[in-house]
């Protein structure tokens, strides 16, 4: 099935995939988002002085929840589980 999008013509899952990214998430779950955001990239630069995986693992998640509280998006919530905050 193809969805006609102005002169492209771009498969249905781009739709879907548009609805998938759509913002989930209220007020209070985008400061709780941040907050945890910070303090993983934190521990990370602190971790990866002496475990350099960790360490990276710690800045990864860190940078992934502060672009779901930018984008006010939650990936948990996208995929069908509620969450409290």
């Amino acid at each position: 099935m193809q969805a006609t999008v102005g002169f492209l013509r771009a498969p249905c899952y781009l739709k879907d995939m548009s609805r998938f990214f759509k913002p989930n998430i209220n007020h209070r779950g985008r400061i709780a988002r941040g907050v945890i955001g910070a303090l993983c990239l934190i521990a990370g630069i602190i971790v990866v002085d002496y475990w350099l995986a960790l360490g990276l693992v710690f800045v990864v998640a860190g940078l992934f929840a502060i672009f779901e509280s930018v984008r006010g998006w939650c990936l948990v919530r996208a995929c069908g589980i509620r969450t409290k905050v």
